[in-house]
């Protein structure tokens, strides 16, 4: 059910940044990124243990990375940082000891990743293709 949750909050913020403009700027997928990132380090806090808050960290800026290169260089970095970012929920609890992390958030969080990766990626690739003037040329 938690993939499930995911993946429809994914969408509707998708259809949200959609109709409301959002995604037209360049910083929204790459801000999503960062702050789906940084979750584990709030559950870490929240479990008031301090290796995991530096674990948690260090696996973060890895993805704030991805958010900053997709920025800077191609946005396919940011559409690779979210579904990395899925893979990474589905080994989280067999990598990192995080106490704080709710039973239900690998499975949420890497539904959310794989839908708002793919969400991104349609976006980037729409915008690859070429404009087509109506102008007619005589």
């Amino acid at each position: 059910m938690a993939y499930v949750i995911g993946f429809a909050i994914a969408a509707l913020v998708a259809l949200f940044a959609y109709f409301f403009k959002f995604d037209r700027d360049r910083s929204f997928y790459p801000t999503v990124l960062i702050v789906v990132a940084s979750y584990y380090v709030l559950f870490a806090t929240m479990a008031g243990s301090a290796r995991s808050i530096i674990v948690e960290v260090i696996v973060m800026m890895m993805f704030v990375g991805a958010a900053v290169a997709g920025m800077r260089s191609s946005q396919w970095f940011v559409v690779a940082g979210l579904a990395l970012h899925g893979v990474f929920d589905f080994f989280h609890g067999s990598i990192i000891a995080n106490a704080g992390v709710p039973r239900f958030w690998p499975a949420w969080c890497l539904g959310y990743d794989v839908v708002a990766a793919a969400c991104m990626a349609i976006l980037v690739v729409s915008r690859m293709r070429p404009v087509v003037s109506e102008a007619v040329v005589s």
